[in-house]
């Protein structure tokens, strides 16, 4: 049985890996094996080879389990894909917490394991910390407004590389968007998670997000107690560091007393909506855990649910195409909410991108782990940027990230922005025609 063979706590268990009947209708959604036409790296061979550790067939301690668990995006298109309603992503993230705890029960864990370990430090030790992460922030920030970045990034790894490369322009900012979550009241109450990357990177977006809300009739509230949703913990392996920051935002978010609570990372999305399941064992917080994931919308969707006002203007006519994070697609099942919202922006042209949903490689820290995956999909992907574009949408940090670096190697000129974003400007810019309607009218008088 799966116990004595994994014999950790979260084990894959039999009922979920059993009802894969190897169809194969999973084979043709999977990135990886797009790219490789490798069994091994399709979701029927990763959950095969999890029936064979639990059955004995396969040690634990195989190289060949580590390697085919760790190459998978988790991106679950997958599941989308299985007639049988395999839970195929849950299943490969307690295999990788299986493989993790084997390593770290070791007495000394030996260099160049599967597990990126400074990456699994960063998580562990550097994500759940706002301030420790701002800290970061701030350094890399001074060090590209310096142009000293390049120079000091050019020791890491390729995929350190690659990510300092594409960090926006010109530096890293925070706009406190709590100080924003002031009017609206009277309204829908609603939570806005700030997301760790999110919030230090691309913190404009979730001023962006307090605004649209706000100006949509919501009253908005943004608990100072949440911290990192536990995605990249739980991709990493580790279960034990993803529960314990699911509690504590069940609790900030709860005692805030909320009605829905919005996201704008597709990937946070997905990891806030699943705590129900990290969380299924524990009796003190299994029934709030199902509250919580119940209230969690992304924002486009939550947007639609509201019936928003659609803008009246754009600062300037543009194309766009949209990329859909992979976990606000397949995990959130936002649909065609994100599309729909820019398709009611005066101004736009939307332009459809073949497989948008298809992963871009970021996938959490992949492009850090897996660079050669990662970059051979993001240039799948930016082949599939239509002609003409002018700006690629997008709902998540990794993605838009990826993105960045996408535009800067193979569509220069190209920006990235949030839908949020977007709409945010588009709302501005109806403001701004507005002020200078009365101003002209001041003047006539």
């Amino acid at each position: 049985m799966a116990e004595q063979y994994f014999p950790f706590a979260d084990a894959p268990r039999q009922e979920e890996y059993n009802p894969c009947i190897r169809c194969g209708l999973c084979l043709e959604s999977c990135p990886t094996f797009q790219q490789t036409g490798r069994e091994l790296e399709s979701p029927r061979g990763r959950v095969q080879l999890i029936a064979a550790v639990a059955e004995g067939v396969v040690p634990l301690a195989s190289p060949r389990l580590a390697e085919t668990l760790f190459t998978c995006l988790d991106c679950r298109a997958c599941e989308v894909a299985c007639p049988s309603g395999v839970p195929i992503g849950s299943l490969i993230e307690k295999g990788r917490a299986q493989v993790v705890a084997a390593e770290q029960s070791k007495p000394r864990p030996r260099r160049g394991r599967s597990v990126n370990r400074a990456t699994h430090w960063a998580v562990r030790h550097v994500m759940p910390y706002p301030r420790r992460l701002r800290t970061l922030a701030s350094l890399l920030g001074g060090m590209q407004r310096l142009r000293l970045l390049g120079t000091f990034s050019r020791p890491l790894p390729i995929g350190m590389r690659r990510l300092a490369s594409a960090l926006p322009e010109p530096g890293l900012r925070r706009v406190p968007a709590p100080q924003l979550a002031a009017s609206g009241r009277g309204g829908l109450r609603t939570g806005v998670f700030l997301g760790c990357v999110m919030e230090v990177i691309f913190s404009d977006a979730n001023a962006a997000t307090v605004r649209v809300l706000t100006k949509n009739g919501a009253e908005v509230k943004v608990p100072q107690a949440q911290t990192c949703c536990g995605a990249l913990a739980v991709h990493a392996g580790d279960r034990d560091q993803a529960r314990a920051l699911a509690r504590q935002n069940i609790d900030a978010f709860l005692q805030a007393e909320v009605d829905v609570i919005a996201t704008n990372a597709g990937g946070c999305g997905a990891a806030l909506m699943e705590y129900a399941e990290w969380l299924a064992e524990d009796v003190n917080y299994r029934d709030r855990a199902r509250e919580f994931s119940a209230q969690v919308r992304d924002v486009s969707v939550l947007l639609k649910e509201m019936n928003f006002r659609p803008p009246r203007s754009t600062p300037r006519p543009q194309v766009v195409t949209y990329q859909a994070s992979c976990h606000l697609h397949n995990v959130m099942k936002a649909g065609s909410a994100p599309v729909d919202i820019l398709k009611q922006i005066p101004g736009l042209e939307v332009r459809e991108m073949a497989d948008a949903a298809r992963c871009c490689g970021s996938a959490g820290i992949y492009n850090l782990t897996h660079p050669i995956m990662a970059e051979a999909l993001l240039r799948t992907k930016m082949a599939d940027v239509p002609d003409g574009t002018e700006t690629i949408a997008t709902g998540n940090p990794g993605c838009w990230l990826q993105m960045l670096h996408g535009v800067k190697t193979y569509r220069p000129g190209v920006s990235v922005r949030h839908v949020v974003q977007i709409l945010d400007e588009a709302y501005a810019s109806e403001e701004s025609e507005a002020g200078d309607v009365l101003a002209d009218a001041e003047k006539a008088r």
